[in-house]
């Protein structure tokens, strides 16, 4: 994996990470639990899970949160 590939992928699973926090923290639901709803929300809006997640990022903070942010 090149270094510019390795950091998209881990921009992607840090936003997918955050949220599941959001999610967890408003369901009260275990990290298993949030994936789940995640990933359900993806297949039926037949949309890739970083961008549902970039989605609710962006929602809950205000900000535009992108699943590309470089890591230094």
């Amino acid at each position: 994996m090149t270094t510019r590939a390795a950091q998209a992928a881990l921009a992607s699973r840090a936003v997918i990470d955050q949220a599941l926090g959001v999610i967890m923290t408003q369901q009260k639901c275990s990290p298993g639990e949030a994936f789940d709803l995640l990933r359900g929300i993806s297949q039926n809006r037949n949309v890739k899970v970083r961008e549902v997640a970039v989605e609710i990022v962006t929602a809950v903070s205000g900000r535009s949160a992108t699943s590309d942010a470089h890591f230094r």
